[in-house]
């Protein structure tokens, strides 16, 4: 079983749009896991079920029993955070505030202040329009730990891979160079990088290169919207060259991608020459990793 990650290291430059086409033409030989759960939206093009849904739990968040409360104010006055109020001698705590350190709970002479696990997510596991499942997930606004969940994502992804005997995990990372995605680049057979021909998007191509060298992991590149700035593109091709990174294909920029988008379809379900790329794009996926 091979597992696929697409990053891109910035917002905007069409990893989400490859991902989706990839897992497209993968159909249901592949294991969908989308890990950009801060900001989720392969289910947009995929159309996911939502079919099973768990609460996420991560990390911990002090509770008041205010029927047992007898308002002296000591954790309010030694919470680091200030996450602690009170309105007419009724306690509160504010959840986006309190970090959860336990002190309170420990401090209080009446006990009435107990830890308890905190929700941040919700966890899917999905069956698509393409025939895949999709595993999948959401963050509450304001929550912390998206990389576990990530790792919850990515785990189950291939346990059910390895249970139905499938050959392939295809994982939407996230962009930027945080824990979520180097919680998405574990225990990865090939990260495949979608760029675009702009100054912001080849610096952060080389931020996300410089993570993925301490995974030694084999990486591929795609450069998409080539033609928009053909300066840049000449840039990126020599920086691709220098650092041994396998150089797929340009992607033209072309209306009918935007037009799909709209339609809530895919690259590879648009033009002929569009759904070309995408189809030669993961042919040479398979055979880089075949052949590995």
């Amino acid at each position: 079983m091979k597992e696929i990650v697409i990053l891109s290291g910035k917002g905007g430059t069409g990893k989400t749009s490859v991902a989706a086409s990839i897992a497209i033409l993968a159909g249901n030989s592949a294991v969908i896991a989308d890990c950009d759960v801060d900001a989720a939206n392969m289910h947009l093009l995929l159309k996911p079920d939502f079919k099973q849904g768990s609460d996420f739990y991560s990390g911990e968040m002090s509770v008041i029993n205010n029927e047992i409360c007898t308002a002296c104010g000591l954790c309010k006055e030694k919470c680091r955070f200030d996450a602690i109020s009170s309105t007419d001698k009724v306690f509160s705590i504010d959840l986006f505030s309190c970090e959860g350190c336990g002190y309170c709970e420990i401090i209080c002479p009446a006990r009435a202040i107990t830890l308890v696990p905190r929700k941040t997510g919700k966890l899917y596991i999905s069956g698509t329009r393409a025939g895949s499942q999709m595993v999948h997930a959401t963050m509450e606004p304001g929550a912390e730990n998206s990389g576990k969940l990530v790792s919850v994502v990515k785990q189950k992804a291939k346990q059910m891979a390895e249970e139905n005997g499938l050959q392939w995990v295809i994982v939407d990372g996230s962009p930027g160079l945080g824990c979520p995605v180097v919680a998405s680049m574990a225990g990865a057979s090939m990260v495949l990088l979608v760029t675009e021909p702009s100054v912001s998007a080849l610096h952060d191509l080389k931020r996300v290169n410089e993570v993925i060298k301490n995974f030694h992991l084999k990486t591929a590149c795609v450069i998409n919207k080539f033609d928009i700035n053909l300066s840049i593109t000449n840039e990126i091709r020599e920086f691709l060259e220098k650092e041994k990174i396998s150089h797929l294909t340009d992607i033209p920029f072309n209306n009918a991608v935007a037009k799909a988008m709209a339609d809530e379809r895919t690259m590879a379900e648009t033009s002929p020459e569009m759904t070309f790329i995408a189809n030669s794009i993961w042919s040479s996926i398979k055979t880089s990793l075949i052949e590995s």
